[in-house]
């Protein structure tokens, strides 16, 4: 096995970028120890204003899965909760998220 890379997509609610970035530049050291536990060592996200659609990308240590939506613990529920009036959620607060299928990678 190999380190793996994760993709996915959300939604962010109209006119919500400058208030999403301030909450992702102010991450909760916590939060950031969960990602890490999960095995995500590399975490970026891209919007495409034009859409309000935000890519996400992670690199996974081998041997993790990279889904810290698969436990659910109380900080993470605190930052769902959190982000929940500034982009598109489940009925836990959980980002509606959706995989992309990798279709192309150069070394």
């Amino acid at each position: 096995m190999a380190d793996k890379v994760v993709a996915f997509k959300m939604k962010l609610n109209p006119g919500q970028a400058a208030e999403y970035k301030k909450r992702h530049d102010g991450i909760w050291p916590e939060l950031k120890k969960e990602l890490k536990n999960a095995g995500v060592y590399d975490y970026n996200i891209f919007l495409d204003e034009e859409t309000n659609i935000l890519f996400a990308v992670q690199k996974v240590k081998e041997g993790h899965d990279g889904d810290s939506q698969k436990t659910v613990t109380p900080t993470t529920q605190k930052w769902w909760d959190m982000m929940a009036d500034i982009m598109e959620v489940n009925p836990d607060n959980s980002p509606v998220s959706v995989e992309l299928k990798h279709m192309f990678h150069l070394d």
